[in-house]
């Protein structure tokens, strides 16, 4: 069972409990906050390229991919009418390192994304998902 527990702190601030990690959410000045800490639904973003990462990297593992770095960043675009919720997200993996084997990593972006990303597969039902994969060979 996952548990996360927000203490108000005042203002929009929250104290986030989650797996045993403290973090503060909070809103922006525009709205009433004190941008103490990252807005909520940005945080999704947060998770789905830390979910999908997780699994590129663990299935390249397993196809026996060494010696490259990977960044995964994800950005959106909200409606403007309430409630705001996104758009689309725009996924980018990039993969720096040596002859890196553009196939296998491919297969496990697909992979991540199609089966074993969680946070992509909740997404998936109500936002537009297009995803980049961009190798730099040095």
């Amino acid at each position: 069972m996952a548990v996360s527990t927000a203490m108000w702190l005042g203002g929009l601030a929250f104290s986030v409990e989650q797996d045993g990690h403290q973090f503060i959410i909070d809103g922006s000045e525009n709205f009433g906050g004190e941008d103490r800490g990252p807005r909520p639904k940005n945080l999704l973003l947060t998770a789905l390229t830390g979910c999908t990462g997780m699994d590129v990297v663990s299935i390249l593992k397993k196809m026996k991919v060494e010696n490259y770095t990977l960044t995964v960043s994800a950005s959106g675009e909200y409606t403007e009418d309430h409630p705001k919720v996104f758009k689309f997200i725009n996924i980018e993996y990039l993969f720096k390192g040596d002859k890196l084997p553009e196939k296998k990593i491919e297969r496990a972006v697909f992979l991540s994304q199609d089966r074993y990303c969680g946070v992509s597969a909740i997404l998936r039902g109500s936002v537009q998902m297009n995803h980049k994969i961009v190798i730099e060979n040095t």
